[in-house]
């Protein structure tokens, strides 16, 4: 009888009144989860678990991504938008009335799409409205279904999906970056509610799909791999840190894995020996801007494209990082080991030096029990013998460290006032 509330930031202020209510309807203990672990979008089971919550009440936008263990329901909210002259764009946008359109819309505003859909539909026979949906998929996909970020629709089409164009009810954001990268051979437009105009989108598809590749050739020339842990409650993601980590070793690359929290430039400029990251994320959180980073962050597809020679850009790209799991709909094998002597050298776009582009064989055999573990000071404690933990113990800095029982404890004490350039204990000396 306990349940976790998770907010977004923006509505922490209720989360207070939410949870009484909660607890005076329902008998049950409420737990808010005031600051998640990763992204808003993604259910923080791990902070939910902590608190021993049963279930997680999920608040605001979501990515839709199935989680691992707790049940979940999600209220998304309903905020305003003015459907009649969101249908008014669209027929500004798409004068045929024989236009083959897919709606897609931001989870805040699910709750108008049956309204517009009511609007349209008589006039536009070819028009496709997508569905929420959530969670492990009831069975496998008919022809023409498309399951893709939390949204489903049919598309009957005898050319597929290439002869619709998509139009997106919501404002600008990774959502819809994620969609138009993802669905690239379909023009896209959209409507924002805030602002009541409906566009035809700018963003320069190509060169945004350029500069992800550039990332590929960056991920190929690199030879240490740092695994970024953005999330713990999307089902699979155990799966894809292993998978990651077996084709980073079959392709001769050293991998680390961090779990850092949220990323930003400060947290990684501190792994100096890495030469790209990879983050597994949900699929609206993987697509990390690293323009202001010290060094490039790639996703699990694209760290897949430079060291899997098997699989190759064919056009769609994946940002859901479950695609690429045995079993999935994209899952491509790993090719047979190649003997160095017969290997094809290849040489970087970037740096123009040759490189190793050929896999190694699995590892043959791991190290014996009796020597994976060591005798730790003298404490008679058993530790475990890891290459990274000895080069992180010859580093002068490591981090933040607690230092239990060694700092001396002091009274709390006022500290200086006012601004920087110039502190009130500073006195103001006139020239």
């Amino acid at each position: 009888r306990q349940v976790a509330l998770q907010f977004p930031d923006k509505l922490l202020a209720d989360a207070v009144q939410v949870a009484a209510r909660m607890e005076a309807a329902t008998g049950a203990a409420m737990f808010v989860l005031g600051d998640t672990t990763y992204g808003s979008c993604c259910v923080d089971e791990v902070a939910a678990e902590h608190a021993g919550a049963e279930a997680v009440l999920h608040y605001g936008p979501a990515c839709l991504s199935p989680c691992r263990k707790l049940p979940v329901l999600h209220i998304f909210g309903q905020q305003p938008v003015d459907v009649g002259r969101c249908a008014e764009a669209f027929r500004e946008l798409y004068p045929e009335q024989q236009s083959c359109v897919v709606v897609l819309s931001d989870v805040v505003y699910a709750h108008a799409m049956g309204e517009l859909e009511q609007q349209l539909r008589p006039e536009y026979p070819n028009i496709i409205f997508s569905r929420l949906v959530w969670g492990d998929p009831p069975g496998p996909a008919v022809p023409g279904e498309e399951r893709k970020f939390g949204r489903q629709f049919l598309v009957e089409a005898a050319g597929g999906l290439q002869d619709y164009a998509m139009f997106y009810v919501g404002a600008e954001g990774l959502a819809l970056t994620s969609f138009m990268l993802t669905w690239n051979c379909c023009p896209f437009s959209s409507f924002n509610p805030s602002t009541g105009c409906g566009r035809r989108e700018t963003l320069n598809v190509s060169r945004a799909l350029r500069r992800r590749l550039y990332l590929v050739e960056r991920a190929r020339d690199a030879s240490v791999v740092g695994i970024l842990v953005g999330t713990l409650g999307v089902a699979g993601y155990l799966s894809v840190l292993q998978h990651l980590r077996e084709l980073l070793s079959r392709a001769g690359k050293r991998s680390y894995t961090l779990a850092v929290g949220k990323p930003n430039p400060a947290k990684l400029a501190n792994f100096l020996e890495v030469d790209i990251f990879v983050l597994v994320a949900c699929a609206q959180n993987s697509l990390l801007d690293s323009s202001d980073f010290y060094r490039p962050v790639v996703t699990p597809y694209e760290l897949e494209l430079a060291c899997n020679p098997a699989r190759e850009w064919t056009g769609n790209y994946l940002t859901d990082f479950r695609d690429l799991l045995p079993g999935a709909c994209a899952h491509v094998e790993l090719p047979a080991a190649v003997p160095t002597a017969e290997a094809v050298p290849d040489v970087s776009l970037i740096t123009g030096n040759m490189r190793a582009t050929h896999l190694r064989g699995p590892p043959t055999s791991q190290l014996p029990p009796s020597t994976a573990l060591a005798c730790r000071d003298q404490t008679r404690a058993l530790a475990e013998i890891s290459p990274a933990a000895s080069f992180l113990e010859s580093r002068s800095w490591r981090g933040l460290e607690q230092q239990l029982g060694q700092t001396p404890v002091s009274k709390a004490v006022q500290g200086r006032r006012g601004i920087a350039i110039a502190y009130e204990d500073e006195g103001c000396e006139q020239p």
